[in-house]
């Protein structure tokens, strides 16, 4: 699976950085560090800034490929028809919801988010349907600018939902709840739900235990790591009970 045309420019931010604030903070102490370890001539400065320097580089790793490789191994893992209809939640630029599209020839993917910068860099509906269209999939590629918690759509719409590191970035603990009912809410009967997060992920379990079948969760390894295994994303799944 290719994520551009052939012939296409590859560009390694297409589909931006979350948190952007984080790796320029790790970045920026590192220095910091570096400039007091000349000064002091203190080893403890010069590790805790390659510690910090290790930190970013898994970051950026993390946020520029290997998210990317964990979701075409995730939606091929799924065993898409090819003409499902598929909401991805929080899309932002449209690294889950362009690599979904490229399966569904004969489908839709559509998009839902409130298009913030903090949460991902450069975040607009006109970046992620630039991106679409690189990628040659933009006459199935529909975006829609909406609260995750109150989507606008009918019951029993989708067959697959997706979000990737969206959920957790609703401040409060009801309305992520409400986020994860939702994504169900829209789901037709047997349609499956797939939640990737570094962290609530306990919470979004307890709460489709409730209302969903087949719930799970695992890690998802180091490609999936945002500085560290302290901040590993984790998946949860789970499918909609049929009628």
């Amino acid at each position: 699976m290719t994520t551009t045309p052939p012939g296409a420019s590859v560009d390694l931010f297409r589909y931006g950085i979350e948190a952007p604030y984080v790796p320029a903070g790790l970045g920026a102490g590192a220095v910091v560090c570096f400039v007091l370890a000349g000064l002091s001539r203190s080893w403890i400065w010069l590790v805790v800034g390659l510690l910090l320097s290790v930190q970013t580089l898994v970051f950026l790793h993390t946020t520029l490929r290997g998210k990317l490789r964990v979701w075409e191994a995730e939606l091929d893992r799924l065993g898409l028809e090819g003409d499902e209809r598929l909401v991805d939640l929080g899309c932002g630029r449209g690294a889950v919801l362009i690599a979904a599209a490229e399966r569904l020839p004969r489908g839709r993917a559509e998009g839902v988010d409130l298009w913030r910068s903090k949460d991902q860099s450069g975040n607009d509906p006109e970046t992620t349907r630039r991106n679409a269209v690189v990628a040659g999939v933009a006459d199935r590629v529909e975006l829609h600018t909406a609260d995750l918690a109150a989507l606008p759509f009918p019951d029993d719409t989708f067959d697959l939902a997706t979000s990737a590191l969206a959920i957790h970035n609703i401040p409060d603990a009801h309305q992520r709840e409400r986020a994860v009912r939702e994504a169900v809410r829209v789901l037709k009967p047997g349609g499956r739900l797939v939640i990737a997060d570094i962290s609530r992920t306990s919470d979004y379990v307890a709460t489709l235990r409730g209302i969903a079948t087949d719930v799970t969760t695992r890690g998802l390894g180091p490609s999936y790591w945002y500085a560290g295994p302290w901040m590993a994303a984790r998946m949860v799944t789970a499918v909609k009970p049929g009628p």
